[in-house]
């Protein structure tokens, strides 16, 4: 036989060769795993001594548990839209949750579609998005896809609310608290995300799959059944240890007005901060025995060695530090989050797969989750990795790591930033915060003002972006409405009892008539803002609690609006 032809003959047989190991090996499978609303309250990363958490802690113990992980954004939207697109906010212009995926990336592909695309079964349960599912982007989902609704039925109490009363219009209505005397199966949500998923995990499939599970505890309003709160019984209840009564002292202007709101001293008032901290933990330790649930089907399954699992929070969450209640802030209390990764021996992108139980503090962002969850499967990149893969760093958690993560604000301009040791903030005035966490892990003492470190912090000032994309606001037809309350005989509209930041309404005139606009004034006076010419609109500026009346062409009063506690539109009949 010619050389040539058996050159020719060799390659033939390296590449049958070749072939036969890529059809025998095992797929990448992925195991996708959301937790909403979660900070540091685990007892891996010690965010609160009374934490219970068997099963993070398990997960963390399986794999790599990255302790300086950080989101993108601290709210819903823009943190899993980065997730779920690998593209920043200050590239996109989704900073907040009121602004709607679909309006600003409308072309973008989803990470269970891009898996789609490239030969896998996507399918999720849950939330995973921000209360929408997405249907295009996954080939199967519980609830039905075709809903666009990603909650299975949840049990909640008839009346409400039970634990915390409405301090004004201002207040979220999920803001509340208590247990339930129900199972798990009857409270239903994340039971029955548990339980699809596990279905999933249990059987076979012909495809490697990318499932995405999705556990909406600790996300409020905190209520599970009786058991979980009654492993926090009240009375030993611990105070959030990164509490400091005088914390704000040292704060630049932007920060002082970023940290206190209305939630924590009204939750004060009302004697619940420690049934709220109950509540919490109640709702993490539920959330947990859920995780259990998942990572026990998955164990038992067929695919318990083929599947590399990853689990985040969306974002972390305040219980009084910095005066503050809820998310929205670039301190770490609410950028930081849980991460952990594991990957099985034999995974395409990293053969020698995760080492069990294995720590990293290097500082990481969420935005990562994409392109380390393609390098890992050997799939090709996404159209967009605004943040470098985390392969390295799951090969060895001491690797060379240059980079830094960013978390932004929903003002298209302020941001939070993490090191390895350092965290700087800096607000859109131009205010700055800096602290060293290694050494003060609640940021209690701000040391921008200190000439000490003038230096750090100019370093990190140099590593912060500097140019942010513009907020794209949510079209009418994707804001909320508020109910039209017609007008009845002789009944005047409810005075007006403004409280709260103001924002925008659209007043949509959709009868045959002109009609004028009217402010009902704490006193109950109408004052006039205007006509609305028949199928016109106008836009004002107002306040939650705010009364606005719709006056006909003979004075004749047609019906008034209720302002709730975000921007809205008004459809007048």
């Amino acid at each position: 036989m010619d050389h040539p032809r058996r050159l020719a003959l060799g390659l033939l047989l390296a590449a049958t060769s070749l072939l036969s190991s890529l059809r025998a090996a095992p797929p990448a499978n992925v195991l996708f795993i959301a937790v909403d609303d979660l900070n540091d309250w685990i007892g891996c990363l010690g965010g609160h001594p009374q934490s219970v958490t068997p099963n993070f802690d398990r997960m963390a113990a399986s794999g790599v548990l990255f302790t300086n992980a950080h989101c993108a954004a601290p709210a819903c939207n823009p943190s899993r839209s980065a997730i779920m697109t690998g593209r920043s906010p200050h590239r996109s212009g989704l900073y907040q949750n009121g602004q709607k995926m679909r309006e600003v990336l409308p072309d973008a592909t989803l990470l269970p579609k891009h898996f789609s695309h490239h030969g896998y079964w996507s399918a999720g349960s849950g939330k995973l998005l921000h209360y929408f599912i997405d249907a295009a982007s996954w080939d199967e989902y519980f609830p039905a896809k075709e809903t666009e609704d990603p909650f299975p039925r949840t049990l909640y109490p008839e009346k409400r609310p039970v634990s915390l009363p409405r301090g004004g219009p201002w207040q979220y209505d999920e803001t509340d608290w208590g247990p339930l005397d129900a199972t798990d199966e009857e409270f239903g949500g994340d039971f029955l995300v548990s339980q699809w998923i596990g279905e999933q995990l249990g059987r076979t499939h012909e495809k490697p799959f990318f499932l995405a599970c999705g556990l909406y505890r600790p996300h409020e309003p905190w209520f599970v059944p009786k058991q979980y709160f009654d492993r926090f019984p009240l009375e030993d209840i611990q105070l959030p240890p990164g509490y400091r009564e005088d914390d704000l002292d040292d704060l630049p202007p932007a920060g002082k007005r970023r940290g206190p709101n209305r939630y924590f001293p009204h939750i004060r008032a009302q004697g619940q901060w420690k049934q709220g901290v109950q509540g919490y933990l109640a709702s993490i330790a539920f959330a947990d025995a859920m995780l259990g649930r998942v990572l026990d089907a998955l164990e038992k399954g067929p695919n318990k060695d083929t599947t590399t699992v990853v689990l985040w929070s969306d974002h972390g969450w305040h219980l009084g530090e910095k005066e503050h209640w809820q998310k929205y802030t670039a301190w770490r209390a609410c950028t930081r989050v849980p991460l952990m990764v594991k990957v099985p021996a034999g995974t395409p992108g990293l053969p020698e797969g995760t080492q069990a139980g294995a720590r990293c503090d290097q500082p990481v962002s969420l935005l990562s989750l994409f392109p380390t969850l393609t390098a890992l499967t050997g799939l090709p990149a996404g159209e967009a990795n605004d943040a470098p893969s985390l392969v390295p760093l799951l090969a060895n958690p001491e690797a060379p790591w240059p980079h830094v993560a960013v978390t932004y604000l929903d003002d298209g301009g302020s941001l939070g930033l993490s090191t390895r040791e350092w965290r700087y903030i800096r607000y859109k005035e131009g205010d700055e915060e800096l602290y060293h966490f290694t050494k003060d892990p609640y940021e209690w003492e701000n040391l921008a003002a200190i000439s000490a470190h003038a230096e750090k912090l100019a370093e990190l000032r140099a590593l912060a972006p500097t140019a942010f994309a513009p907020i794209i606001e949510a079209s009418l037809d994707a804001q909320p409405t508020l109910p039209w309350i017609a007008a009845t005989d002789g009944q005047a509209p409810p005075p007006s009892r403004p409280d709260g930041n103001p924002f925008d309404v659209t007043f949509l005139n959709h009868s045959e008539f002109p009609v004028q606009l009217h402010w009902v004034s704490p006193q109950g006076a109408l004052k006039p803002y205007g006509e609305i010419a028949p199928d016109g609109q106008k836009r004002q500026q107002t306040r939650p609690g705010a009364v606005w009346a719709i006056v006909g062409k003979n004075g004749s009063l047609l019906g008034h609006f209720v302002v709730g506690d975000r921007k809205a539109k008004a459809i007048i009949p």
